[in-house]
């Protein structure tokens, strides 16, 4: 008989009887130079998924985390029992306002090439997550965004010079320069402040759901990350307060299939779908065509009616595809065939849509034609003037003592002490 603690007996025995073990490493459909091929998505029909009740128990609506939620049909048609039925004035207002989105990352990326700031990140062929989650929403409800979600300030009408400023960190930025480029701040319009460090803003809105419902106010929050960081801890640590105290929260994932050079399935994506996240935390789950803008619209709606009802959070999963690469400084023909784009089979969201209004009759290829000329020059002209208050790298925009202010509502002796101390030195230094 073997003796239990007998290690040399144990490695007898499993090298004797025992196959060896293998270490499975995830490998992407396709590398540079090879086929693309997404065969392998099971893509349902646009009216397949049933509509729950919206104060549905999680554990009845299990099979949402599954499917895919779709309304836009292959011929532009809006069917099946999720489609918002929407006036011919919201879906002119969401393609002008993806349209502009893209015009306004195009310009900004040019900007970028241009040597004018040091960094963008643009949000091609994902403008329909944020903006058609962001006229859903109320105005007043709190968001805390990843950054790619640009798209929620230019539809709630923030001014996009205030946005360049930032970009270029110049004068006229808000921020003072204190911020990277594209992480926003902007508390009038109900934008948390976007953090580089992955999924900070889960645990953030999920305790500002739970004050607001501890108050006994009306407004929610909701929160997106990307489908890699969910393999964080603040990702579990949210889900885990959002689900014991019925938070009303709505926590987006954006699966746009890869991560700065990873695909998704290192985040767990071969073993199942990200909304499955949810089914373990007793969190309603619904997982989206992020490529629709009318789902997006109606599942962000559904899950805000849930958490006003205080049935809970939602946990949306937005199947998506990052069209560019994961930033300025990324070249995705690295790590990923160069044809995926063209080859995603949810297609374009601002083509998607602008197929339905022209089926309806609201729209025409004439007037869209218009339309992207119009908001190429808006976004122009407000880049020209954003430039007159400076950019990136052209000298110091704001006061150097001005990087101790607004930490404190009084500040401290001891940074008293060193903002004095820096410009002492400043000046002994001739500068």
């Amino acid at each position: 008989m073997t003796d239990p603690h007998d290690s040399a007996g144990l490695q007898g025995k499993a090298g004797h009887n025992l196959p060896s073990l293998r270490l499975h490493v995830p490998e992407p459909p396709a590398r540079p130079g090879e086929s693309a091929d997404f065969t392998h998505f099971d893509i349902p029909a646009a009216d397949a998924a049933p509509r729950p009740d919206e104060t549905a128990q999680p554990a009845t609506m299990r099979d949402m985390a599954y499917g895919l939620v779709r309304v836009l049909d292959e011929n532009g048609a809006a069917v099946g029992q999720w489609n918002p039925n929407l006036p011919p004035e919201t879906l002119l207002r969401m393609l002008r306002t993806m349209a502009l989105t893209r015009a306004f990352d195009a310009r900004m990326f040019r900007a970028q090439r241009q040597g004018k700031t040091s960094f963008y990140m643009k949000s091609t062929g994902e403008e329909a997550v944020s903006i058609g989650a962001a006229l859903a929403l109320d105005r007043d409800d709190m968001c805390f965004p990843s950054y790619r979600q640009q798209g929620i300030l230019i539809a709630r009408d923030w001014p996009i010079i205030d946005m360049m400023n930032q970009i270029y960190s110049n004068k006229g930025d808000r921020l003072k320069g204190r911020q990277l480029p594209i992480m926003y701040s902007a508390r009038d319009a109900g934008f948390f402040s976007i953090s580089g460090n992955l999924t900070t803003q889960y645990p953030q809105a999920v305790g500002w759901a739970m004050a607001s419902a501890a108050r006994g106010d009306t407004r929610i929050a909701a929160t997106w990350c990307g489908e890699g960081s969910t393999a964080e801890g603040d990702f579990h640590s949210a889900c885990t307060f959002a689900s014991v105290y019925r938070a009303p929260v709505i926590m987006n994932i954006v699966n746009n299939q890869w991560a700065i050079s990873s695909f998704s399935g290192f985040a767990g994506a071969e073993a199942t779908t990200f909304a499955a996240r949810a089914v373990g935390y007793g969190i309603a789950g619904l997982r989206v065509d992020g490529n629709d803008v009318l789902a997006v619209y109606a599942a962000t709606r559904w899950a805000a009616d849930r958490a006003r009802a205080n049935a809970g959070p939602t946990l949306i999963e937005h199947f998506t595809y990052r069209v560019e690469g994961h930033s300025t400084s990324d070249d995705p023909s690295a790590y990923r065939s160069a044809e995926e784009s063209s080859l995603w089979p949810l297609g374009d969201p601002i083509a998607r849509l602008k197929q339905h209004c022209i089926a309806l009759g609201i729209w025409d290829e004439d007037r869209h034609a218009a339309m992207d000329k119009e908001l190429a020059e808006l976004v122009r002209d407000a880049a020209r003037e954003a430039e007159k208050n400076g950019i990136l790298g052209h000298g110091l925009h704001h006061p150097m003592e001005s990087m101790f202010e607004d930490v404190f509502e009084e500040m401290p002796r001891h940074l008293k002490e060193q903002q004095q101390q820096m410009l002492d030195e400043w000046k002994a230094a001739g500068l």
